[in-house]
């Protein structure tokens, strides 16, 4: 079957890359209020909500159920299989409750354990006990959410999840400080305001998932489930590896010194800022990729994945010359630490320059997602993290610093895109219909 690659344009994918934009910067607002509010309680309020937040972390592993959500979607919706698409959207709400459930019940279970994993001790790990204990609360609507957005990412439907979660956002920030100064209820009340926005949230996205799909299409379905668990899990792998790449960086740089983890922190949130932005392109492939694969229209999902590659790159290569530009001053925005900005100067160009290769591997990991391609997106990704700890092991016993775990960091970036790009090339990926 023939087709029109110029179907889908830059404007099509920065029609879908915007709103996912407002999406995924609006998610981290919660930890910032959280600690904006808990940080003028105290140093063990604020040290103790630290540790819940490396805690809770492990949860960003299940992003499994968004991202295989959105590609089997949008793949069906492609494939002209409607009905399923919907059937689907039943599944990841079932599936998100489910497992959100059971972490909820075990993480609300062993509050203390988990908190004394995580190295706290005293006044400031009856804090976060009592912090995981009432946010569990709120996590199997936090699951819900992710399932949701999953779904109405597949079917391109982007506002509404984005006016949910700025309401959230809001009533969050207005519960706690009613909760935490109103009510004195301190880092108890911080802990309630994020359990009712979560419920809140989950609610409005069930909401929005049970429009779509109606109530013949909402009994569990085994097969379809199996389906999204059968794409997901390697995802999940992909997730897991990445994370702890960055937890074994972060492990190095926090060796070498206050300063030098001081600069890592700086740089590394920098980072994370920089990517959501890449990630929205990435979450486009997923949709278009999907789509248009579903369709049975490979050459438009490979021109289209080509523009997402270059508008990618072109948003990194920008990146790049602003982070040169402000190399003396954006640091000075966090610090005025001499020896950190010191090791600043130090890392800045590798992670300068890093930018648009990270471009790249974010729309390729997009579009490579939204194909369902899910053995080869975990397989590269195992091979990057076995690089990564070879790069930073070989930093730390030639002791070249900071800038030794940025080097190792670039690695990680360089191996993933040499595996992703042969993949893209190859086509392999390009496996089009809905069976």
């Amino acid at each position: 079957m023939t087709s029109d690659p110029s179907t889908v344009s830059y404007r099509a994918i920065l029609g879908l890359a915007v709103p996912a934009l407002g999406t995924l910067a609006a998610e981290p607002l919660y930890v910032l209020v959280d600690t904006a509010i808990v940080g003028h309680l105290g140093r063990s309020q604020l040290a103790a909500l630290g540790a819940a937040a490396t805690a809770l972390s492990v949860l960003a592993t299940f992003n499994f159920l968004q991202y295989a959500t959105t590609a089997q979607v949008a793949r069906a919706v492609g494939a002209g299989e409607r009905e399923t698409a919907r059937r689907l959207g039943a599944q990841a709400v079932w599936l998100s409750l489910g497992i959100g459930i059971v972490l909820a019940a075990a993480i609300a279970a062993l509050a203390g354990p988990i908190v004394a994993l995580v190295g706290v001790e005293g006044a400031t790990a009856a804090y976060a006990e009592t912090y995981l204990r009432i946010v569990s609360i709120g996590i199997p609507s936090f699951f819900l959410a992710l399932g949701g957005q999953g779904f109405l990412r597949g079917v391109a439907e982007l506002r509404s999840p984005l006016v949910v979660l700025v309401v959230a956002n809001v009533v969050n920030l207005v519960l706690e400080v009613l909760f935490v100064y109103g009510f004195d209820w301190g880092i108890a009340g911080s802990a309630w305001g994020t359990a009712i926005a979560q419920t809140g949230m989950g609610v409005a996205f069930a909401w929005l998932v049970l429009r779509h799909v109606g109530r013949p299409d909402l009994a569990f379905a085994p097969r379809l489930a199996r389906r999204l668990l059968s794409v997901g899990k390697f995802v999940f792998v992909r997730t897991m590896a990445l994370i702890g790449a960055f937890l074994l960086a972060g492990a190095v740089a926090a060796r070498l010194g206050d300063a030098e983890l001081g600069a890592y922190q700086i740089s590394f949130q920098i980072f994370i800022f920089l990517a959501l932005v890449l990630d929205a392109v990435a979450i486009a492939g997923q949709i278009i990729v999907g789509r248009e694969l579903g369709a049975s229209r490979p050459d438009a999902a490979y021109a289209a994945s080509v523009r997402m590659i270059t508008l990618s790159v072109g948003l990194g290569s920008l990146f790049t010359v602003a982070l040169l530009l402000l190399s003396g001053a954006l640091p000075r925005a966090f610090t005025s630490d001499d020896a950190v900005l010191a090791a600043c100067a130090s890392l800045w160009p590798i992670f300068a320059l890093l930018q648009p290769l990270s471009g790249a591997v974010f729309a390729l990991d997009g579009i490579l997602i939204g194909a369902s391609d899910g053995p080869f997106i975990a397989g590269s990704m195992v091979v990057a993290l076995v690089a990564t700890v070879s790069a930073l092991g070989a930093a730390a016993a030639l002791d070249w610093g900071i800038r030794g775990v940025w080097a190792a960091l670039a690695v990680l970036v360089a191996v993933r895109l040499l595996t992703m790009a042969g993949r893209f090339r190859r086509r392999r990926w390009l496996v089009t219909g809905w069976a």
